[in-house]
């Protein structure tokens, strides 16, 4: 047998309860399998669900915000998001629910994409709107194409320092705290990657700009530099998260919708598998004997082929349940669990 990496959604390989056949006995999650369709106790749902809300978040709250929001509606304590959305930004914002929490190293370190807004001739203390006026000079006499060219010097691996008025930490103090009494914030380069940067609007002062980026970017700096590079200064004045990982906008739900399914009861129509938020991660399936060996935290002899030595899988029930994150030791031929998701 082989173990498959494909992106498939779980979510389809979830058989209904009423075709499937009942396992007892211990480590046979005969209760906690149901289809999500199928949990309408309150109690049970907020003992078992573990998995993601991809979120259309609102310009003017914060990712915390959202967060509560969804533990409220929930009534899930434990959740929480993978990546900050500034409050001034829209778009995705992926939280995860229950155990699935744990996935959030992973989760969020993965790549973004963003459109972007930018303001050519102005350069603000806080790199976008909300901020002081620092600088402000006409724009030069830059052709679209020139444009075009100049960007390209943003692509790739490239430094980057934080804005003064970021939560990165100075002293054990948040930049932004030493920013706002004024005192001078200076901040170490950080190496970022730009993976494409494209102009989808051409219309000075004001360009809107399509960036896919490793996580950590700061499009405040991105436009803070793009407006030094052309010698006019540049701030933002919009932003929003097309994609994060695997999700895009196509994914996200809009959050008034989500409150709306939270006054109705159906909101896990919008939970997606815990297993889906590391879809390129090669995933095997395991038996009911497997699944409860690695509950317990032993590791498995693999009757898997071509396994990847020393990368991290996912392990799931034949029903698509996330077990565990496990990494294949090839030297001693077992899987070896590094993090496990289980009811109690």
């Amino acid at each position: 047998m082989s173990w498959n990496a494909s992106s498939r959604s779980l979510r389809s390989r979830r058989p209904t309860r009423k075709n499937r056949t009942p396992r007892k006995g211990r480590g046979q999650f005969s209760d906690w399998r149901a289809p999500l369709q199928q949990r309408t106790d309150p109690d049970l749902l907020r003992n078992v669900v573990s998995g993601v809300l991809v979120v259309d978040k609102p310009v003017g709250l914060t990712s915390h915000d959202v967060v509560q929001i969804i533990r409220r509606g929930t009534g899930i304590r434990r959740s929480g998001h993978a990546g900050t959305l500034d409050p001034r930004a829209s778009g995705v914002l992926v939280v995860l629910l229950g155990p699935a929490v744990r996935l959030s190293e992973w989760v969020a370190s993965s790549d973004k994409r963003y459109m972007a807004t930018l303001r050519l001739g102005a350069a603000t203390d806080t790199y976008d709107a909300e901020g002081r006026i620092t600088d402000e000079t006409p724009c030069p006499d830059i052709s679209e194409e020139g444009f075009r060219a100049l960007l390209k010097q943003f692509v790739g691996e490239i430094e980057q320092v934080p804005p003064p008025y970021s939560a990165v930490r100075v002293k054990g103090k948040r930049a932004y705290e030493l920013a706002r009494k004024g005192q001078k914030v200076n901040l170490k380069p950080r190496k970022i990657t730009v993976y494409d940067l494209d102009l989808l609007e051409w219309a000075p002062p004001e360009v809107v700009l399509d960036v896919h980026c490793s996580s950590g970017t700061y499009i405040r700096s991105l436009a803070h530099d793009i407006g030094r590079a052309l010698g006019c200064g540049a701030h933002l004045v919009g932003l929003r998260r097309t994609q994060s990982g695997r999700f895009t906008l196509r994914d996200a739900v809009p959050l008034q919708r989500l409150q709306e399914a939270f006054l109705t009861g159906d909101w896990y129509k919008y939970l997606l598998p815990a297993a889906d938020a590391l879809p390129d991660w090669p995933l095997v399936e395991l038996n009911a004997d497997e699944v409860d060996k690695v509950r317990h935290g032993h590791s498995l002899p693999s009757r898997w082929e071509g396994l990847p030595e020393g990368r991290l899988l996912r392990a799931v029930t034949e029903q698509g349940d996330l077990v565990a994150i496990m990494e294949y030791n090839a030297e001693e031929a077992v899987l070896k669990p590094k993090k496990v998701f289980f009811v109690t």
